[in-house]
């Protein structure tokens, strides 16, 4: 299997569009949830390409004349990239990126956000989607509620203009990610419980 047959359409054709416009090696760092569901496998349709980074900055302007909403190729197939100035990645975010998609590109590199980045990403807009996204990525990961607290703390919190209000939203996540997991593993007894009923 070649490396792109893992790309669905449309998007393998837009992104295709957008390495044949880039003159050199271009990142497109990536969060939401194109990288929730084409990472980690959320069955979840989207129609954009949330970025926080487009490096070098002159390839971020070169396809935002033809890639983000309303433009040629937004038009053409129906997705589109959308650079995302207000969600807040961890400090050291960088570091922990890892390619998506790795050699499908000549010039085009798609980096997503380490998990638990991308969900603290989601926090201060916590909308449904978001809780739902993180829900998600708490499962299949699975994620270590110790690791998302210390990232928070060390890594975000410190540059967020209202932190009180997100220690609480960062409560109700571990909270709800918690409940999920015993409702999930009272799911599993009871199904054990069933299946030695008749033995």
């Amino acid at each position: 299997m070649s490396r792109h047959e893992s790309i669905p359409e449309p998007w393998f054709s837009f992104l295709k569009k957008l390495d044949e416009l880039a003159t050199t090696t271009v990142a497109l760092h990536c969060i939401g949830g194109f990288v929730v569901t084409m990472l980690y496998g959320l069955s979840r349709t989207t129609g954009d390409l949330d970025v926080l980074e487009v490096c070098p900055k002159s390839a971020g302007d070169a396809f935002a004349k033809v890639a983000t909403q309303g433009g040629e190729l937004h038009k053409k197939y129906k997705v589109y990239l959308d650079h995302v100035g207000v969600a807040q990645p961890p400090y050291d975010y960088e570091s922990r990126l890892q390619e998506m998609f790795s050699g499908a590109f000549r010039n085009l590199h798609l980096m997503a956000l380490d998990p638990y980045d991308l969900a603290l990403t989601k926090l201060e807009r916590n909308i449904e989607r978001d809780r739902s996204d993180v829900r998600y990525l708490a499962r299949a990961v699975p994620f270590d509620l110790e690791i998302l607290r210390e990232r928070y703390t060390t890594e975000l919190r410190p540059y967020l203009g209202h932190p009180a209000r997100e220690d609480l939203t960062l409560q109700f996540w571990i909270e709800d990610i918690e409940e999920d997991r015993a409702s999930r593993s009272a799911e599993s007894l009871d199904r054990a419980g069933c299946c030695g009923w008749g033995r």
